[in-house]
């Protein structure tokens, strides 16, 4: 497999091809290094880190130094994939010059783009960020950021919704992002949307018909207890490591961890001299005791 780092125009170069886009959401060193060994076109420290990772109830807690410590993490895999940070709720929608600033500091961490959430209402956000050099990854659909005005639901059920989707994925494209999520949205909007652009979309809970999919790297491997409905699990990653803690527990209450096989022994003519002046540290220690 070619080690070319992945960049923004390779996205764009996927969908002119017709070739299906992978993205995995990861939040640390081991999980980055293994989608990027597994052959993903990229990696988005999401937001999603503050459920996953924090146990918060939403992503709304999360911080710019949250977001910002996990993907030093990331980029310590020194992946080829694109890696893109997501800006965490008010990171960008106070004004053009905040967004531009706290998206200028991912990328000179060694972030390869940032993603927003949102549609014709963040384009000028988009528009100032594209003209300072920074690339940036659109996201429609399923807002969790936006969840407590928007709700928790899919997205797409109704023609005006419908509309309104395909309107903000075409404001974004023309605003210059070079890719856009759609989140949790029925398969015939995201098929109209990814249709009529130019850009490529990566899909997450909206269908086959989009230029790529992204899961979650704990939902996809099964750490996740609950994960959402249009997850699929390739593995049971909870059980597995719950299995391996429980022998763990049990082995060192029985005293078979650890066994010679996991610990180091001094070479007897050490030992003999430790033994030695251990004694006689103990003997003279015993003739000033009162």
């Amino acid at each position: 497999m070619s080690r070319e780092k992945v960049t923004p125009y390779h996205f764009l170069k996927l969908k002119k091809e017709g070739r299906k886009i992978v993205m995995v959401t990861a939040y640390e060193y081991v999980h980055a290094k293994l989608a990027d060994e597994a052959g993903v076109d990229g990696v988005l420290v999401g937001d999603s880190l503050g459920m996953v990772i924090m146990g918060y109830r939403s992503t709304l807690p999360v911080s710019f130094r949250e977001v910002a410590h996990h993907l030093k993490a990331v980029l310590s895999a020194s992946p080829r994939a694109l890696v893109v940070a997501d800006m965490p709720f008010l990171t960008y929608e106070v004004s053009r010059e905040e967004a531009v600033r706290n998206a200028g500091r991912y990328i000179k961490m060694g972030a390869d783009a940032v993603k927003i959430e949102g549609g014709a209402e963040v384009v000028d956000r988009v528009e100032a960020m594209v003209k300072a050099g920074i690339p940036v990854m659109g996201h429609v659909g399923l807002n969790p950021q936006r969840y407590l005005v928007l709700g928790m639901r899919v997205r797409g059920k109704t023609a005006e919704d419908g509309l309104k989707l395909y309107e903000d994925s075409k404001a974004l494209e023309e605003a210059g992002v070079f890719s856009i999520v759609i989140e949790f949205t029925t398969a015939e909007v995201a098929t109209e949307v990814t249709r009529s652009l130019r850009v490529p979309t990566i899909c997450i809970g909206a269908g086959p018909y989009c230029d790529g999919q992204i899961l979650v790297f704990h939902d996809l491997v099964g750490l996740n207890v609950n994960p959402p409905p249009f997850v699929k699990k390739y593995a049971d990653g909870y059980e597995v490591f719950r299995s391996a803690l429980r022998s763990y527990v049990e082995e060192v209450r029985s005293g078979v961890f650890p066994d010679e096989k996991h610990y180091f022994k001094m070479v007897p003519e050490e030992l003999r001299k430790l033994l030695e002046s251990v004694s006689k540290r103990r003997t003279t220690a015993s003739e000033k005791a009162p």
